[in-house]
């Protein structure tokens, strides 16, 4: 699609405003915003757009009460799937989940109410996560049966670690407020997490959008590789980043005094 008022969407919205903010919502609130294929489906084309429509950053919520409640399972227990039929479902996820992590757009989720099971799986998608004092994180595959399939071994697990996530598997633990922040899950703690994610968002759009890029790509990739090969790796996107001549323009600013000074906020 060339144009996001292009992209035909029935559980989701998405709005980009003149500063380039982008705010995709999950709108299925009666169900608790749970996903199923026609939503994973819209995702996978609002995030495989959103770079080249000029999005500098992007907020994701749940519209309601809750952010997510994972995988729809009145959906996946109507389908009666075949195993290859769930396994490219679960594909179809990682899809969307991979055009969100590597695309190069920095996405804050602002988290309330259930982030549970795929909800968990879509926010660790993001870049960045802020909830409020009203959301709490699990995954409860274990207590149903079921595996996860959106990349929560991946994720979940880079954030939390292997046996944190084990133990929320095996027991249904939950974690919300200070303690999720502790162990990783969230970055953000606020009493309005959309209104926290927007600020975040718009602090974020004021960098170059090349330099969101690399930090929003190129992290993610080098930490698929060998120690060796990401230093190479980083080494020739810093070569691409750091000469660009809007960079070279901040530089100057910095060198005559006129740019921001980095210090801590008084008060």
């Amino acid at each position: 699609m060339s144009r996001i008022s292009e992209l035909k969407l029935e559980h989701t919205l998405l709005d980009l405003d003149e500063d380039g903010i982008a705010t995709v919502t999950l709108n299925r609130p009666a169900k608790r915003n749970a996903l199923n294929a026609a939503t994973i489906d819209e995702l996978t084309e609002i995030f495989r757009s959103l770079p080249r429509a000029g999005a500098r950053a992007c907020v994701l919520r749940g519209a309601g009460d809750h952010f997510c409640a994972g995988l729809d399972l009145v959906e996946h227990h109507a389908e009666d799937r075949a195993p290859e039929d769930f396994m490219h479902l679960c594909l179809h996820w990682h899809e969307a989940f991979n055009k969100m992590e590597y695309g190069g757009v920095p996405i804050i989720a602002a988290l309330h109410g259930a982030v549970v099971g795929g909800g968990l799986e879509l926010a660790a998608a993001a870049h960045l996560r802020v909830i409020d004092e009203t959301a709490y994180f699990g995954l409860p595959e274990g207590q149903r049966g079921l595996f996860t399939g959106g990349g929560a071994t991946i994720r979940v697990a880079d954030l939390i670690g292997k046996s944190r996530m084990i133990d929320m598997m095996l027991t249904g633990r939950l974690y919300r407020g200070e303690e999720a922040v502790t162990v990783g899950l969230a970055n953000y703690i606020a009493a309005d997490s959309a209104a926290k994610a927007q600020e975040i968002a718009r602090r974020c759009a004021e960098n170059l959008p090349l330099s969101n890029f690399a930090i929003c790509s190129a992290i993610s990739h080098m930490q698929n590789m060998s120690p060796l090969d990401a230093a190479y790796a980083e080494s020739v996107v810093a070569g691409v980043v750091n000469t660009q001549q809007a960079a070279r323009d901040r530089l100057a600013a910095f060198r005559d005094g006129s740019g921001p000074r980095i210090k801590p906020t008084q008060g």
